[in-house]
């Protein structure tokens, strides 16, 4: 007798084989999201420097201040305005994104932000 088509016992493997590469591939696009919001807070600290510098440029000071009279900075999609603060001899900032529970943070000058402990390096936690 000539059979054609699958049995249900193929089938039914198939469909474990499927489910199981699954169940190893969803947990790893969720960390490789992760890494993605991360290195856009990073991104955006990093642009933040460019933009302080270049008001410090102007005028011999630092600004917490955004649009006229301050920075020309606009962050990523996802990520909050960065929380700048005016130190002695430099600023601090952090930042967020709104798909994620981690921060950054970034500083210039001697005052450190956690977890930022190098000055002008992003670091998240």
């Amino acid at each position: 007798m000539n059979r054609k088509g699958f049995t249900l016992i193929e089938l039914l493997i198939v469909v474990v084989i499927i489910g199981i590469l699954a169940a190893i591939a969803i947990p790893k696009f969720a960390n490789t999201k992760e890494k993605a919001y991360i290195a856009s807070m990073k991104s955006d600290l990093r642009n933040l420097v460019t933009a302080e510098e270049a008001y410090f440029a102007d005028s011999v000071k630092y600004t917490a201040a955004y649009g006229a009279g301050g920075i020309n900075f606009v962050q990523s999609t996802g990520n909050t305005t960065p929380a700048v603060t005016t130190t002695a001899d430099g600023w601090t900032a952090n930042i967020k994104n709104v798909n994620t529970t981690k921060t950054c943070s970034i500083y210039i000058g001697s005052t450190a932000l956690l977890p930022a402990n190098k000055e002008g390096e992003p670091k998240c936690q």
